[in-house]
């Protein structure tokens, strides 16, 4: 089950019929993708990967999704399946017709005004690295300092947490006590159950990782005791549709998971996924993500989008793991090489994988939510940076660091000196609006390129905003700032984010009038670089 790039032949191609800004100008906002219905599967269509189906993207504004489909559908093709909550239809394609029938489907289909995109329902796959059978030793929790962690905390049982995988072996002993009343749901064979084949070990792992029973006499010790939803979107060999991902995730928020768990990926970029992963992020669900396990420079989708912390992969040795995919978008580190977990059939297992190391994460925030838990999504994710520990690898590898859960338990994120950074003293509330905006930077000559945006508050009532920008690998850019809509520059601004480090972030509370600009200037180097806003109301 080794992620080595794209899934299947299906082209990594999105049409889109919006304009994405980038460059000079206004920073394009998204996740304002508002719940009408909850996602369920066709009856009679079958499970698994679709290589045979388009993700047709249809306007919010839309009453019904699969009608407004239906009439922009050239044709007499098949609407097999509707989500209205993250506004999208699957259509299903002859699978005998040839790519460019596809083409001119996908350019007749997006000439619709009701119609935001088109793509292909590619396959999404679990990001392990199977390794050694199973020792009775562990060391991911003494690595990230669990010990003291538990002595306030060994995670609450209202804090919940959703693990979108293969299904949980819901009756392992290890794992039986953690698993929600509700036990999850299944988007694999629809028959809501989502009790996983024999052998497919995946997210019995994964769940075992992020909250197994801990000191119960019993198997191995999870991060933490939250309670657990089995949520079956991949099959026995590890993959699944990306329909069957964004239902599951759309799923998971509706259900009100607090941590969300992606142990999968997909190389690539796609708007469903987007979409699924703002609608729970706007219904204040912490979103974790593996970054990949080919080794290269590039994060997973998605781990990669805005909404989801990206998390890399550590040897023992706090070193970064040959497998591992790196990049601008890593946000955190954490063990994820021969980690001991639950599997099938009552037993343990080691493994390894990024998929090993975002559960990780995914304890250690239900850890903090269970020690701090006024704690909002963004403070969440903000506590969580700042408790990191810096291990001394590239920001490309270690993003803020490697997550620490006797840090992120012990310190008090609304303190003075606290680690959340948000001067609201805690009183945001869930309404959250993402923006981001993308260039390249040369900073090698005697001035350094620059881009300059601006941003208008999109929130009811503001509340707070987290800025933050990812620097490229080979070089350093500054970011200058401005509130009261005056042009920022090197020497006239109200904040500043400068520095070597890769990723740089910072968060402001507003009053309600502030218009930003922003200054982002190349110092060193040459490369891309990300500027993301997470803007919170009350």
């Amino acid at each position: 089950m080794t992620q080595n790039g794209p899934p299947d032949d299906t082209p990594d191609r999105t049409y889109d019929r919006r304009t994405l800004l980038t460059g000079a100008g206004s920073i394009a906002v998204g996740g304002l993708i508002g719940s009408s219905g909850v996602a369920s599967a066709t009856p009679g269509r079958d499970p698994g990967p679709k290589k045979d189906e388009i993700l047709v993207g249809v306007s919010p504004s839309a009453t019904d999704v699969a009608s407004e489909a239906r009439a922009a559908v050239p044709g007499n093709a098949d609407i097999v399946h509707a989500n209205e909550s993250i506004h999208y239809a699957v259509v299903e394609f002859p699978s005998e017709a040839p790519d460019h029938a596809r083409e001119d489907f996908i350019d007749a289909i997006t000439s619709s005004p009701a119609i935001e995109y088109a793509e292909p329902n590619v396959t999404v796959q679990s990001l392990l690295e199977p390794n050694d059978p199973y020792y009775d030793y562990q060391h991911a929790p003494q690595q990230i300092n669990c010990e003291t962690a538990w002595e306030t905390t060994r995670g609450s049982d209202d804090v919940v947490i959703s693990v979108v995988d293969q299904g949980i072996q819901y009756d392992h002993p290890a794992l039986e006590a953690s698993v929600d009343d509700r036990i999850g749901e299944d988007f694999v064979d629809g028959d809501g159950d989502p009790y996983p084949s024999q052998g497919a070990d995946h997210g019995t792992h994964v769940g075992g990782i992020a909250a197994g029973g801990t000191d119960d006499g019993t198997g191995h010790a999870g991060i933490s005791d939250c309670s657990l939803l089995s949520v079956r979107a991949l099959d026995e060999n590890g993959v699944g549709s990306l329909a069957d991902i964004a239902d599951a995730i759309q799923w998971s928020a509706d259900a009100g998971a607090d941590i969300v768990n992606l142990s999968l990926g997909v190389d690539g970029s796609y708007d469903t996924l987007t979409a699924a992963c703002e609608y729970a992020a706007d219904r204040g669900v912490l979103l974790v993500g593996a970054a990949g396990n080919d080794g290269s420079d590039r994060v997973f989708s998605p781990a990669a989008e805005d909404t989801v912390v990206a998390v890399s992969a550590l040897e023992d040795g706090d070193s970064i793991a040959s497998f591992s995919n790196t990049g601008p978008a890593i946000e955190l580190a954490a063990p994820g090489s021969r980690i001991v977990s639950s599997v099938t059939g009552d037993d343990y297992a080691r493994m390894s994988g990024t998929s090993m190391a975002a559960p990780v994460v995914s304890g250690v925030a239900g850890l903090a939510l269970s020690a701090h838990p006024d704690l909002s999504r963004t403070e969440l994710r903000e506590h969580l940076r700042a408790t990191a520990v810096d291990i001394g690898l590239d920001g490309d590898e270690q993003g803020h660091g490697r997550v620490d859960a006797a840090a992120a338990v012990e310190i008090d994120p609304f303190s003075d000196d606290g680690a959340s950074g948000d001067e609201s003293g805690g009183e945001c509330g869930d309404e959250t609006v993402t923006a981001s905006a993308s260039g390249s930077l040369d900073g090698s000559g005697w001035w350094g390129e620059s881009d300059r945006y601006s941003y208008a508050l999109n929130t009811a009532d503001p509340c707070s905003i987290t800025i933050s920008v990812d620097g490229p690998a080979d070089g350093d850019v500054d970011l200058y700032v401005t509130a009261d809509g005056s042009k920022p520059d090197r020497w006239t601004y109200d904040e500043s984010l400068t520095g070597t480090g890769a990723v740089e972030s910072m968060t402001l509370s507003l009053e309600g009038d502030e218009t930003f600009r922003f200054y982002v200037y190349a110092t060193s180097g040459s490369g891309e670089y990300t500027l993301r806003l997470e803007e919170r109301g009350r």
